[in-house]
């Protein structure tokens, strides 16, 4: 039976392709659809005889021929980054002509480092915001001067167009859409099977606290953090954690403060801070935020806000 497909990730393979741009977003969402989210994974381009060489000399064949695919405002196009990108650019009008008419259609287009450039050729970020590797930034402002770089943001979402600065960015990017697609447990399940907890975001979009303080590999500490955001609608007290990862409370208080820098109690504030958040921004009434949240009353889930104020906008 064939498997329903909610998302196609595209990933394009151009000549000289960085290796890195291409590959480790691949893998967050390889991992993802292993990991039963809907999607199909799938690697396209102009393919030549001798097949497409990355800039390391790895070449890639049997590419799906990127001309023929359908397809629509659910689907995400990457463009990693690659050597002589300017060139790569001018010498490939038809590849122009498929991005101005996603585009045009919503399809989500990813740029990865120095894929940027293609978006930028087009004018699609004249405007917008847009971000690239620091070596490219000023490269970018001499020839895009109309469009606004964010220098200090690993990336940026402007619409359907999303900007990485390159290299490991293109992963935090990924971790993002993968939250955003099929929430915060599969990406946390994600994160944890490619060993990296802490997408880092900049300043925009804000960083989750369901990913922040899991850039670590104690694994007793990882399952204490899943069965704070598993159990996070209940009561949750530190007999059952303990319980739970088979440690006593003091030893399980101590690990987890040496481990993420933050008390356990505090994590559990502002996980139940992030899913209230969440809640209300979906319309959700006191009441029923309480519930959801784990908290008795409405007046706990308001001294909670309170207290965080600052990390909260309602």
């Amino acid at each position: 039976m064939k498997k329903k497909v909610s998302n196609k990730i595209v990933f394009f393979v151009p000549e000289k392709v960085h290796l890195l741009d291409l590959c480790g977003p691949a893998q967050v969402f390889y991992e993802a659809e292993n990991a039963g989210a809907p999607l199909e994974v799938v690697f396209a381009g102009f393919n030549s005889l001798e097949g497409v060489k990355s800039s390391a000399g790895l070449a890639f064949n049997n590419l799906l021929d990127i001309e023929n695919l359908k397809l629509t405002a659910n689907d995400y196009v990457f463009i990693p980054g690659s050597e002589n990108v300017v060139q790569i650019i001018n010498s490939n009008k038809t590849f122009l002509n498929l991005i101005k008419r996603w585009n045009s259609e919503k399809v989500n287009i990813c740029s990865i480092c120095v894929g940027v450039f293609w978006l930028a050729s087009l004018g699609l970020v004249d405007g917008k915001k847009s971000t690239t590797h620091w070596r490219y930034l000023d490269l970018l402002e001499r020839k895009h001067p109309n469009t606004i770089i964010q220098k200090n943001n690993l990336f940026v979402i402007e619409q359907n167009l999303y900007m990485s600065a390159g290299v490991s960015s293109g992963i935090d990017l990924s971790l993002y859409i993968i939250e955003k697609l099929y929430g915060y447990n599969l990406t946390l399940k994600v994160s944890k099977e490619i060993v990296y907890y802490f997408r880092r975001a900049g300043d925009d979009p804000q960083i989750s606290t369901f990913l922040k303080y899991r850039n670590h590999i104690d694994n007793s500490v990882h399952k204490i953090q899943d069965y704070i955001i598993k159990n996070i609608n209940k009561k949750i007290t530190l007999d059952d954690m303990a319980i739970e990862v088979n440690m006593s409370k003091r030893n399980l208080s101590r690990k987890f403060k040496k481990t993420t820098d933050i008390t356990v109690g505090k994590y559990i504030e502002m996980v139940r801070l992030e899913r209230i958040n969440h809640l209300l921004s979906n319309g959700l009434k006191m009441e029923q935020v309480a519930i959801e949240s784990g908290l008795k009353s409405t007046n706990q889930v308001r001294n909670l806000i309170k207290k965080y104020s600052q990390n909260l906008s309602i």
